[in-house]
């Protein structure tokens, strides 16, 4: 990690963003930045994960679900991809993301959804494969 600064906050989101993302992503991910993407990891880890994803209201869960939706809504197929397997972690079954999934195909449109749709499936096709290798 090239100059991130490891404050309390950071330490708090990170923590979190392991849990739900997972513990090899999120150290890739720091392994990577460079001078130019340090300040946005730092960013990131600090106010996505340390603070709004902490905040008391929703759970892990809740937060995946409304993730999944909007990321669907923005059409971010890699985050989208990050953020299914996040859902798992967070406890979501593959009914729920198929159901979050329908309900974004009524309102943020048919095309985002099938992409979407394509995306989890890829994603549930890795983790079988991976957790069939272990």
């Amino acid at each position: 990690m090239k100059d991130i600064e490891m404050t309390a906050l950071f330490e708090k989101g990170l923590a979190t963003r392991k849990q739900v993302l997972g513990e090899e992503y999120v150290n890739q991910r720091l392994a990577k930045a460079d001078e130019f993407t340090a300040d946005l990891q730092q960013l990131v880890t600090e106010y996505c994960w340390g603070t709004v994803w902490q905040r008391d209201g929703l759970s892990l869960k809740s937060r995946s679900m409304i993730n999944l939706a909007m990321i669907t809504a923005l059409n971010r197929p890699h985050e989208l991809k990050i953020h299914v397997r996040g859902a798992i972690n967070n406890g979501l079954s593959k009914v729920e993301i198929r159901e979050v999934l329908m309900q974004t195909a009524i309102y943020c449109g048919v095309p985002a959804a099938i992409d979407s749709f394509r995306v989890a499936q890829s994603v549930f096709a890795e983790m079988d494969q991976e957790a069939s290798e272990k």
